[in-house]
């Protein structure tokens, strides 16, 4: 199976790195902080969304700022702990695209995305992150935004997801989507291609675009 595009749009956390550990380690250390129950926090979905849109299902109002910051902080200084890895096939993957046909699209603060990236020598020259949008994932205004910064039309892009938050995000774009099973089971995936990660595929930049073909 081959698709072709003008531009890729990727996710971060679960779709070129990984920083599960991270998040867990901070996000737990957040709710206790916090006085939020185990019970509280285990109904929230924090996969793929913006911290202000989970602290904010969690606390009042007043709180949410200031919740927002603390999460950033230990997010952020938990990076040089290790917290962060480069997923099977990211660079090779990466290194085969033209700095301007591809753009890093993610829940995560830039502060937070640059620090993870840096971590792992990941230099996009297009990012956009929560601090850029409106509306998280799966909202669509965060792979619009990424078209746009990268003078693409919508449907000329494909999305890199491992959410399906994010690949809703993706699909209400207009985009064709890739869900990569790293965090989510395959069945729980919909989208225009399923593979276990990027070393799944191989990228070929062409005259009109890129080309994405899956290994046999």
């Amino acid at each position: 199976m081959k698709l072709h595009a003008q531009a890729l749009l990727f996710d971060n956390d679960g779709t070129l790195v990984s920083s599960l550990e991270s998040v867990r380690r901070c996000w737990t250390r957040w709710a206790v902080e916090y006085g939020i129950t185990a019970e509280q926090f285990g109904q929230v979905e924090l996969h793929g969304r913006p911290a202000a849109e989970i602290a904010a299902d969690l606390l009042p109002t007043a709180r949410v700022a200031e919740a927002v910051a603390r999460i950033e902080q230990l997010e952020v200084e938990d990076v040089p702990g290790g917290g962060v890895r480069l997923l099977p096939g990211t660079r090779d993957f990466l290194d085969a695209l033209p700095a301007d046909r591809w753009a890093v699209v993610t829940s995560a603060t830039r502060r937070l995305a640059e620090a993870r990236l840096d971590a792992v020598g990941i230099l996009p020259k297009t990012l956009v992150a929560a601090d850029d949008i409106t509306r998280g994932k799966p909202d669509p205004e965060p792979y619009l935004l990424g078209a746009r910064a990268l003078g693409v039309d919508p449907a000329d892009c494909v999305v890199f997801e491992d959410a399906p938050a994010g690949l809703q995000a993706g699909r209400a774009a207009g985009m064709r989507t890739v869900a990569l099973a790293t965090t989510h089971r395959a069945d729980e995936l919909n989208a225009d291609l399923v593979v276990t990660d990027l070393s799944a595929l191989s990228a070929l930049a062409t005259e009109g675009g890129v080309e994405i073909t899956v290994r046999g």
